[in-house]
């Protein structure tokens, strides 16, 4: 269960498409439970494959709301409400920074479990918003990207200084 590397922005491995995972097997498994131990090393609430340099779709979640981890396998957005919210998102990928990002209110998805059983939910609230910050990033569209060129050029600044800071400290 060892914690991985974490890729970290500008990486242009977080621009590419992962691929489908089609083996649902102990590897996979493996991946998910390193997939979790990086994500709460890390901290963050949700990670993918992408952010540790594995191009697979898988996702995990934990909201820290009492129902523990959550499991997608290519995930994929069915449809998605024309009613909007806005949350403050950031990326395990780019620490230390957020801002808020517009997104559907309400998406139903589809995704398959661990063991590649087919599974379809509707979500709302934060988890909505979660789910396709990660389904976003799983098809090489890192978040910022969901920003305004001038909010996006804002959020890089403040990274960059950040990164500057930190290597000034070390």
């Amino acid at each position: 269960m060892p914690v991985r590397p974490i890729l970290i922005y500008p990486d242009s491995r977080l621009s590419v498409a992962a691929t489908a995972v089609t083996r649902f097997d102990a590897a996979l498994r493996q991946l998910a439970v390193d997939l979790v131990d990086t994500m709460r090393a890390a901290p963050g609430i949700g990670i993918t494959g992408p952010h540790i340099g594995v191009l697979q779709r898988v996702v995990v979640i934990d909201l820290g709301d009492g129902v523990g981890v959550r499991h997608y396998v290519n995930p994929t957005v069915l449809s998605a409400s024309t009613e909007t919210a806005r949350h403050q998102e950031g990326s395990v990928s780019m620490p230390g920074v957020a801002d808020e990002v517009e997104r559907p209110a309400r998406v139903h998805v589809g995704w398959q479990d661990l063991d590649g059983a087919a599974r379809d939910a509707e979500f709302d609230g934060f988890l909505a918003t979660c789910l396709q910050h990660e389904i976003d990033q799983l098809d090489g569209i890192f978040w910022i990207r969901r920003l305004s060129h001038l909010r996006r050029d804002r959020v890089v600044r403040r990274f960059d200084k950040l990164v500057r800071a930190r290597r000034a400290g070390d």
